[in-house]
């Protein structure tokens, strides 16, 4: 057994997210553990592109149809493009008079939807690095007192060998705990992406046309 790999395993995802950041994004959190730098919001400017929304379309939860679809449109499991199909499928059922307003609140709903997705993503991020952090420390608590036990010359061979038996079942808990990190790290980014996909149909669908 190695006793100092899950110690370094975490120290790892730590110093490859600090040398990550760029240096404008000195002011997040010091434990924050991926490489993609720490965005809790996003702002509608940043995937938004088309006709600024009227207050109207903040009031897209009220209508039942346009809910749904944000859900259904939202959910990862549904392919990207036939996500953009089901939206150019919609705007095209809609009267000249409706376009518009249903399309802008569709946009101001998925917006709401998917950030609010991806803050509760990067919560739970925070927390479970935490976590990592107190596992980590726990270890190293654990491997200094299975060390002291070994050095000790009249040692009960059991209790070391059960010591150290314990000590390995917790460093692969916590290395595959460090392995699921990293994929949990790429999610608010997919959120993102995907968001920014449908906003562009959205606002394709609004353009002027020529």
């Amino acid at each position: 057994m190695r006793p100092t790999r899950p110690i370094l395993s975490l120290a790892g995802v730590l110093l490859a997210s600090a040398l990550a950041q760029p240096a404008h994004a000195a002011n997040t959190e010091p434990d924050w553990p991926c490489m993609q730098r720490k965005v809790p919001e996003l702002s509608l400017a940043q995937v938004w592109n088309g006709p600024n929304l009227p207050d109207s379309a903040k009031n897209w939860s009220d209508d039942e149809d346009i809910a749904r679809r944000v859900e259904d449109l939202a959910a990862r499991r549904l392919p990207l493009e036939d996500a953009e199909q089901q939206i150019k499928d919609f705007a095209a059922s809609l009267p000249p008079d409706k376009l518009t307003p249903k399309m802008t609140m569709l946009e101001q709903g998925l917006f709401d939807h998917m950030d609010a997705e991806r803050s509760r993503v990067i919560s739970g991020i925070g927390r479970y690095a935490s976590k990592q952090i107190d596992l980590a420390a726990q270890l190293r608590k654990e491997q200094s007192e299975a060390d002291k036990l070994r050095a000790k010359p009249d040692a009960d061979p059991k209790q070391v060998a059960a010591l150290t038996d314990q000590l390995t079942v917790e460093t692969r808990i916590f290395d595959e705990r460090v392995k699921s990190l990293t994929y949990v790290c790429e999610v608010p980014t997919l959120i993102e992406q995907r968001l920014y996909q449908l906003s562009k149909t959205i606002a394709e669908i609004l353009a002027p046309k020529k």
